[in-house]
C-alpha cells in the first residue's frame, strides 16, 4: 500500500497555510479529506480539487472522534493551535492515527512530548511542527548537536520576511501576555519580552537581535538534550523598545475584549503574502553552540519563504508517515522523524 492508497486529512483546510498545503499535496497527487467548520467553504475548495470533504468544529470533534474515523493520518492546520491541538491530537489517539500540525507554540509542542508512552502504545506518531514552525531549525539544531557533542548552549534565529497569514497573526497576539520564554538547565522559564540582545549575521549582515518564544525551545530540547536554548530574530531598536514596555501592561493585554479587538483587527487587515511576493521572500537560518570549555560552532543556511516550507514540508513529512515503509511511532520532531537533512529536501534550500 502507497500514501496514495491510505487516507489522510487536512483540518483547517481552508485557512490560508492550508489551502497552499492542499494545492501542494494535489500537485504530487495526493488526495486529501479537506475538513474544517465551514460548509460553503470546505464544499468549494472540496470541489476546486475534486476532493472528499468532511465539515465540523473542534467542539463536534471533541464529542465524537469517530469525525476523523479511518484517517491513516490528519494535518492539523487550524490556528491559534491553543485552541485546537489537544482536541485534535486526542482524537488521533483513540483513532489510532498520526498527527501532524503546522504550529509554532510551545505549549503545543510539550503537550505532544508529555504524551509520548500513549502514542508509543498506538503505535502512532505526533509531530507537531512540520512547516517552518519548525522544520529549518530544528535541522539546524540537529546538525549542531553533531557539530559539538558536548554542548551545553545553543542559540537559534532566522531573518524572514515572509509576511504574517491571519493565522499566524493571531497566535502572536494570543502569545504576548505570556512574555518571552527560554530554557535554562533542561527547564523552560518565562522572561521578558525581548529579554535578551545580541548582534547577530543570520547569512545576510550584522544585525540587532532579540530573543522570541519560538518552538525550539521546546523541540530543540527533545532534539538534542543541550539544556540552554534561546531563539532570536531580528528586530529594530524602536522594535525592541516596544516590546519591552509592552512588559508593563502584559495584564491588560490578557483580557478577553483586548484579544477579541486585536484578532478582529488582523480579519479585517491581514490577508497574507501573495505567491509573487512569496517567490521573492527568502529566509536565513542561523545557529550556534557553546560547549563548558567556550568553544563555539556556527552554521547556516537559507530556505524559501516561510509559508512554502510549510506547504513543501508539510506534505513531505505526510508522504513519508503515509508510505509503507514507515515505522516511527511517539512524539518526533521534524528531524528525529526524518533526520536532519529534511531541510535539505525543500525546495528553495542552501547552506549560506
Amino acid at each position: 500500500m502507497t500514501e496514495l492508497d491510505k487516507n489522510w486529512m487536512i483540518y483547517g483546510a481552508t485557512g490560508y497555510s492550508g489551502q497552499l498545503i492542499v494545492e501542494r499535496a494535489v500537485k504530487v497527487g495526493m488526495k486529501p479529506v479537506v475538513a474544517g467548520r465551514s460548509q460553503s467553504k470546505v464544499e468549494a475548495l472540496a470541489k476546486q480539487h475534486g476532493l472528499d470533504y468532511r465539515v465540523f468544529s473542534i467542539d463536534m470533534l471533541r464529542e465524537s472522534d469517530a469525525l476523523i474515523g479511518q484517517m491513516d493520518l490528519v494535518l492539523n492546520c487550524a490556528g491559534p493551535f491553543s485552541q485546537t491541538a489537544e482536541v485534535v491530537i486526542q482524537a488521533c489517539l483513540k483513532q489510532q492515527a498520526h498527527y501532524i500540525d503546522i504550529t509554532g507554540e510551545i505549549d503545543v509542542f510539550e503537550y505532544a512530548a508529555s504524551l509520548d508512552d500513549a502514542a508509543e502504545n498506538r503505535s502512532v506518531v505526533l509531530c507537531p511542527g512540520v512547516g517552518f514552525d519548525v522544520i529549518p531549525t530544528d535541522c539546524v539544531a540537529a546538525k549542531l548537536k553533531k557539530m559539538m557533542p558536548d554542548a551545553t548552549h545553543l542559540a537559534l534565529g532566522f531573518d524572514s520576511r515572509s509576511g504574517f497569514s491571519p493565522g499566524t497573526a493571531k497566535t502572536s497576539v494570543e502569545a504576548l501576555p505570556n512574555g518571552g520564554k527560554i530554557r535554562k538547565d533542561g527547564e523552560i522559564v518565562t522572561v521578558p519580552l525581548a529579554a535578551k540582545t545580541r548582534k547577530i549575521d543570520f547569512g545576510d549582515g550584522e544585525k540587532l537581535a532579540m530573543t522570541i518564544p519560538w518552538g525550539d525551545v521546546s523541540t530543540a530540547y527533545h532534539n538534542t538534550q543541550i539544556p540552554n536554548i534561546e531563539v532570536y530574530i531580528p528586530g529594530s531598536p524602536g522594535m525592541v523598545k516596544q516590546l519591552k514596555r509592552l512588559n508593563w501592561v502584559k495584564p491588560l493585554l490578557k483580557m478577553g475584549w483586548v484579544q477579541n479587538m486585536l484578532k478582529k483587527r488582523i480579519e479585517k487587515k491581514v490577508k497574507g503574502p501573495d505567491e509573487a511576493t512569496r517567490g521573492k521572500l527568502k529566509t536565513f537560518v542561523w545557529g550556534e553552540v557553546k560547549n563548558a570549555a567556550g568553544e563555539s560552532k556556527e552554521y547556516r543556511i537559507q530556505v524559501a519563504n516561510g509559508y512554502e516550507v510549510t506547504a513543501d514540508g508539510a506534505v513531505l513529512v505526510a508522504q513519508a508517515l503515509l508510505s509503507s515503509h514507515a515505522e516511527a511511532k511517539g512524539y518526533q520532531t521534524p528531524s528525529m522523524l526524518l533526520g536532519d537533512d529534511l531541510v535539505e529536501n525543500l525546495p528553495g534550500t542552501h547552506q549560506a
